[in-house]
């Protein structure tokens, strides 16, 4: 017996990173972790910085770094529009650990014209990305 699916799209503004048939998603949605399967209730939520992750139609998995977005889940159709979004094995985790410490020494060391709001959101993405690269590398 086939296990039961839905369409997921995964967008974002530079590319289309999957479609195809899934049998659940896990997702940080803005009120917290979100386990999305089929027959879910029609939702439109925000995303916050952390992942996607997909388990495909056979059973296969595949996680994808998100920076927010939005989520919408209809009877047959779930899309996901990220602000960005990379898959795991594309992640850098040099890039991502600089970004989280000049981040942390922007709202640590605080100047004038430092905009703290953007800081945080730029360490919540760092730390968000540093942890797919952990989850990722555990799982291989």
């Amino acid at each position: 017996m086939a296990a039961m699916t839905f369409h997921l799209d995964v967008v974002s503004a530079e590319k289309q990173l999957f479609s195809g048939r899934a049998e659940s998603i896990q997702v940080s949605g803005g009120e917290g972790e979100l386990g999305i399967f089929p027959g879910h209730t029609p939702l439109l939520t925000s995303i916050i910085p952390g992942m996607i992750r997909i388990t495909k139609q056979h059973g296969e998995e595949e996680i994808i770094y998100l920076s927010g977005g939005m989520l919408e889940v209809q009877p047959s159709t779930v899309t996901l529009l990220a602000d960005t979004a990379i898959r795991a094995l594309d992640l850098d985790q040099a890039k991502a650990e600089e970004a989280k410490r000049r981040a942390e020494d922007r709202i640590f060391n605080k100047h004038g014209d430092m905009d703290y709001a953007q800081a945080a959101s730029d360490l919540a993405k760092a730390i968000a990305q540093l942890r797919v690269i952990e989850l990722t590398r555990k799982a291989r």
